[in-house]
């Protein structure tokens, strides 16, 4: 790979001890939807989090570019009395919001709120907000630092399956036209087969890479995920291997 995006060279995450995740290499190219995917307590927000630097590691994590993130869950209070504008604005000017939103922030929240086709959230209020609503404010505020690195962590988690396939139509969307590399943390396999070009299997340890429809056989399933289950989330009709499970979503 000539110029890759994301190296991660022998990362190692510990907590009390114990490795979360373990000796993990690997390169990302450029323009490409990754999924990241696993079992439950895999190790996977734990190495979006180490990527972001939230976190100390061991071994070398080296992002060329600008990242943007949008978590599982933004926490706030939903009884504030805030419109989407205000929210957004709050990173994008030195004057408090309180006093007012400028000409030149209102302008950028419009533009960023275009990319994800949510133009007319600017005014709603930010606790009155759907989740697939909050998912789209979410994403357009990741954009607004023009990333060349986006990293998801399970943002479609708890949203109907219509709001799911609609956010990640735009996710597609920012790859395409905006030549931006995501990489999204799903526990649905489904959807990783449908719309991913590169998938990263982790189970604490890598346990293999490449491209999406050639790993997600019945045999990777089941060695990623342990043989006891090959789905995390919906069911989008596919082969035998895809199965429900509507447990609780859960951080690693």
């Amino acid at each position: 790979m000539s110029d890759p995006l994301l190296v991660l060279d022998h990362v190692t995450v510990r907590a009390g001890g114990r490795a979360l995740v373990e000796d993990v290499s690997l390169s990302l190219p450029r323009g490409q939807l990754v999924a990241l995917i696993g079992p439950n307590g895999a190790g996977k927000t734990t190495l979006i989090r180490a990527i972001l630097g939230l976190i100390r590691h061991e071994g070398r994590i080296e992002v060329r570019g600008r990242v943007g993130y949008v978590p599982q869950h933004l926490q706030y209070d939903r009884g504030l009395p805030m419109t989407v504008l205000e929210f957004m604005a709050l990173s994008l000017q030195r004057l408090p919001v309180a006093l007012g939103v400028t000409r030149a922030a209102t302008k950028r929240v419009l533009e960023l709120l275009e990319l994800v086709g949510a133009q007319k959230l600017a005014r709603a209020r930010l606790g009155g907000l759907s989740g697939g609503e909050l998912q789209r404010v979410m994403l357009a505020g990741a954009m607004q630092n023009r990333p060349e690195l986006l990293l998801l962590d399970e943002p479609a988690a708890g949203v109907d399956i219509e709001g799911e396939a609609t956010f990640h139509d735009l996710i597609a969307r920012q790859v395409r036209d905006l030549g931006v590399t995501v990489v999204l943390v799903s526990h649905d396999l489904s959807v990783v087969s449908e719309i991913t070009d590169h998938v990263i299997c982790l189970n604490r340890r890598l346990m293999c890479e490449g491209n999406a429809r050639d790993l997600l056989t019945a045999e990777t399933i089941a060695r990623v995920f342990g043989g006891h289950k090959a789905v995390y989330g919906h069911a989008h009709g596919h082969d035998h291997t895809h199965h429900h499970n509507h447990g609780n979503h859960r951080h690693d």
